[in-house]
């Protein structure tokens, strides 16, 4: 257990892509920063859940991996030299008389902060699960699994994907090349994803390289000692289907919780915190939302626009923090950042 006490200009809570930006934004601008993050290493779902899983709506990248987004972004931040305090949860985040903050994490960790962002993704993330007896069984094997970390893992494999959203939709085009054999599992012929990807896991459907398992949803698996051999499938009908199989990939989204953050008085919208778009301050003065747990109107859930709010988000933290201070704001062109 740790009992460090800290002080800093700002406390991050998420080291996610949108949180690290909000280092180097802070940085940028003098100002020393805290990251505190359940996961014990940074990266948030993207090093979690998709590292090798390609991203097309970077600027500059045309395709970039999870993991490789991640590792340049903390690249840009190591300059500044934050502080990251892994592993652990913020449990209690309290304001004080001065204005200032104390959070304490579940390790015992004090941090003293001038102003707080929040970048915490979708809180406590955890898999929906298929309503399926004995799943437990096959998951500690790999039998079952709800997250592709590699992608090497499932070469010349037989690969059932169930779910008819990005996530199954970009992990059967992804796959596709490298498993014996890809069978998607759906209960209806439209998908969920983006229109590109669905035109392109029907082409792949067409010319016999992804096998369509439509209209079936998931019933039971079989095996021996959680070694799978089949996912068995089934229409409304009660038609069923035995499909061949060494690894079930059912994505059916997150199951999200806001955990501890739920009890900090802030303006909550279904396990959202509502934010004042223009300088993404919550209801509490000092502590400002980014990324996938802010809420505004016409909010877009990309990590394009998590840093944008993210900058938003340091810069009104800087006029709290020093609010009779004169700020003259400058281009990164002039500045420059420091050599590390």
């Amino acid at each position: 257990m740790s009992d460090a006490s800290h002080s800093t200009d700002i406390a991050i809570i998420g080291a996610g892509p949108v949180g690290l930006f909000a280092v180097f934004e802070a940085g940028m601008l003098g100002l020393k920063t805290h990251v505190i993050d359940a996961l014990d290493m940074v990266g948030g779902q993207c090093s979690a859940l998709y590292p090798e899983k390609p991203i097309f709506d970077i600027p500059a990248h045309p395709q970039i991996a999870g993991q490789d987004l991640i590792d340049q972004l903390a690249k840009q931040a190591a300059p500044f030299e934050p502080t990251y305090h892994l592993g652990q949860q913020v449990t209690k985040l309290e304001k004080r008389d001065d204005g200032r903050f104390t959070l304490e994490t579940s390790v015992g960790t004090t941090i003293d902060a001038g102003a707080v962002v929040i970048a915490a993704g979708c809180g406590a993330f955890g898999p929906n699960k298929p309503p399926m007896e004995g799943l437990e069984d096959y998951e500690g094997s790999g039998g079952v699994q709800y997250y592709v970390k590699r992608r090497a893992d499932f070469a010349g494999k037989k690969v059932v994907i169930a779910g008819g959203g990005d996530s199954a939709v970009d992990w059967a085009l992804s796959l596709h090349d490298i498993a014996e054999k890809v069978m998607v599992v759906h209960r209806r012929p439209k998908f969920r994803a983006a229109p590109d990807s669905s035109a392109k896991l029907q082409a792949l459907a067409e010319a016999g390289k992804i096998e369509m398992v439509i209209p079936y949803q998931l019933k039971s698996l079989k095996g021996d000692n959680g070694k799978l051999s089949h996912v068995v499938v089934a229409t409304l009908k009660g038609e069923e289907l035995a499909l061949e199989a060494d690894h079930l990939l059912p994505f059916f989204g997150l199951a999200m919780e806001l955990g501890p953050i739920a009890d900090w008085g802030l303006n909550l919208d279904r396990n959202h915190i509502g934010v004042t778009q223009a300088t993404m301050a919550t209801s509490v003065p000092g502590i400002f939302a980014i990324g996938d747990i802010a809420t505004y109107d016409h909010k877009l859930k990309l990590i394009l626009s998590g840093f944008a709010e993210g900058a938003s988000a340091i810069h009104a933290a800087r006029s709290y923090l020093f609010p009779d201070k004169e700020f003259h704001f400058e281009y990164s062109t002039t500045t420059g950042v420091p050599a590390e």
